[in-house]
């Protein structure tokens, strides 16, 4: 090999680390979810006694929501940082549960669609609770067809995953 080429094929290894101030970035997106987090949960306790059970529930939704979020935004960092810049040692590390450090892209991909259809379907169903607020009711069929795009998505990339390893099988 070349000097050109090892030298072209070193920047790119190393150009790998010019993530790292994304997954930084987002860290400091997670501090933000934590502020508004406490935020709601704040409003959200200090209006319970003139809150209807209906409010509350629509509380707690969005509360559930902004966790899991904050659970993508993990998910998405340390995927990123395992496969794109270096592994993590899980051995190093003591407790550390086996999704943070094990992270393949097929399980990456249902994780990331799982995440996102739950924060859709609690969306859809805080919405349909609070459904006497809106007069445009056809709005209704696009908030509940979009948790279920993504459940088809989800399928749709299950099968092409177990038909991928079928036929990369011995």
């Amino acid at each position: 090999m070349r000097a050109s080429e090892r030298g072209i094929q070193t920047l790119l290894y190393l150009s790998r680390w010019l993530a790292a101030p994304f997954l930084v970035g987002l860290l400091c997106a997670m501090a933000l979810l934590m502020y508004r987090f406490f935020a709601d949960l704040f409003g959200l306790a200090s209006e319970l006694t003139s809150a209807s059970w209906h409010d509350l529930t629509v509380g707690v939704l969005n509360l559930i929501d902004i966790a899991l979020v904050a659970n993508l935004v993990l998910i998405v960092v340390f995927s990123g940082y395992e496969n794109y810049i270096n592994r993590i040692q899980a051995g190093d590390q003591t407790g550390w549960p086996p999704a943070l450090t094990d992270v393949d892209f097929g399980a990456l991909k249902q994780r990331l669609l799982g995440s996102i259809v739950a924060i859709a379907a609690i969306d859809a169903l805080a919405w349909y609770l609070d459904l006497d607020k809106y007069t445009d009711t056809s709005k209704l069929g696009w908030v509940l067809a979009f948790p279920l795009m993504f459940v088809v998505s989800m399928l749709m990339l299950a099968i092409a995953d177990r038909v991928a390893r079928r036929n990369s099988g011995p």
